[in-house]
This record gives C-alpha cells, sequence and structure tokens, in this order.
C-alpha cells in the first residue's frame, strides 16, 4: 500500500488548512488503495482567527495540535517525516500554508518557506517521488525549488503574477482541473481559489490525487 504524507497546517481555512481540501485529499487518498500519513509543524499559528466573524483574536495555538483535529489525533510533528518511508506527498490550501508553512501571506516574494517542509519536499524531489500542491499552497513551491515549475492556482492574476515573479510558470486552470508538470512530477489544482462549493471543490483535488498516485508508480 503506497503512503502518501499530507502535511496539514492548522485547522480552518482563515488560519489553518482549509478543512474540505484536507478532508477530500485524505478521503481520495483511501478510496485510490493508499494510506495517508498526516504531518504538521509544531510550532504556534501565525495567528488566531474566529471563522464566525472574520477577527483576530488575542490567543496562540500550535499547530500541530490544530491540525490533529482534522487527522482525528493520528499526526506526527512534520520534523520527523522521512522521505524514505513515504510514496508521495500531498499540501492542502487555506491560509495556513501561506501563515504557518510559508510567510507568503505577509512577505509575498520574499517569503520564505518552512524549514522541515522544504527539506521533505526537496528530498521527495531528490528521489523520484511525486508531489501534489491544492488552492494557494503552490506559491511554496517557487521558494522550494530552484528551478521553474509548471503550476496553477487558477486564474487570479494578481497571486499568478507574484508566482511568475518568484520564478514559476503559471497555467490558468479551472476548478475541476489539474496542472502537471510530468519533469517535476508536481501536480497542482485551483481548489478554494476558484470553488464555489465543496463539490466543485472536490472535484480537482480528487483527479489530483489520482494523479499524485499513477506518478508514484
Amino acid at each position: 500500500m503506497k503512503k502518501v504524507g499530507v502535511v496539514l497546517s492548522g485547522c480552518g481555512v482563515n488560519d489553518g488548512s482549509e478543512i474540505h481540501e484536507a478532508v477530500i485529499a485524505l478521503l481520495a487518498i483511501a478510496r485510490n488503495g493508499a494510506q495517508a500519513v498526516c504531518f504538521a509543524p509544531d510550532k504556534s499559528q501565525s495567528d488566531v482567527i474566529n471563522h464566525l466573524n472574520g477577527e483576530a483574536q488575542p490567543e496562540t495555538r500550535n499547530v500541530l495540535i490544530e491540525a490533529a483535529r482534522i487527522a482525528r489525533g493520528e499526526i506526527q510533528p512534520l520534523a520527523m517525516a522521512q522521505a524514505a518511508e513515504l510514496d508521495a506527498l500531498i499540501v492542502p490550501g487555506g491560509f495556513g500554508a501561506a501563515k504557518n508553512l510559508s510567510t507568503f501571506a505577509r512577505q509575498g516574494v520574499e517569503c520564505e518557506v518552512d524549514s522541515d517542509l522544504k527539506a521533505l519536499a526537496l528530498a521527495m524531489h531528490e528521489q523520484g517521488k511525486p508531489l501534489g500542491f491544492i488552492c494557494i499552497a503552490p506559491a511554496m513551491l517557487p521558494k522550494i525549488f530552484n528551478f521553474p515549475l509548471r503550476m496553477t492556482i487558477g486564474t487570479d492574476i494578481d497571486t499568478a503574477e507574484l508566482l511568475e515573479e518568484m520564478g514559476a510558470e503559471h497555467v490558468p486552470c479551472p476548478v475541476d482541473d489539474i496542472v502537471i508538470d510530468e519533469d517535476h512530477k508536481v501536480v497542482t489544482t485551483p481548489a478554494y481559489m476558484l470553488a464555489q462549493n465543496i463539490a466543485e471543490a472536490a472535484a480537482g483535488i480528487e483527479k489530483l490525487v489520482t494523479r499524485v498516485l499513477v506518478l508514484a508508480e
């Protein structure tokens, strides 16, 4: 059974992993006969947002502890992830990808990526294993790899221009489709960058998971 690392960034679209995207990915992995192995950084969130009113809260939360809500407690610190033990890697979106897995939300083209995620993604790539990045998560790819990748965040022109400034080759993509960089085994999909509902998000994410697993053959 293939093992797919899933890197979560908290719990909730505004300050962590987008829950729908994460759950759809986990479900698609299981339905494809693979096993998801969840990870998250063991550190404080960039911020905490009240998802009812969108306001910042005067408190701190731990990314790993919050992500454990999605993983039903079956999750490990990202620092423990070993590329040799995984067949593929998938990173759902949500603002946590831009706040906790990277500093893209604050620094844009000058952002940095979590060192453990960067090391894991590079090791996976060096071993010829595929990567899937969802929603805003592809914005981290130009800061992980020092060569241009074909990728998508959908059709958002402003974000696409930032990615191209960072060195990526952005490909416009509808919500229900994926963009594949065949040479480097990287698959991306817009999900909630474009999706108006969970069904639209699921269409592209399910394609991404299926393709990632094919590339892991």
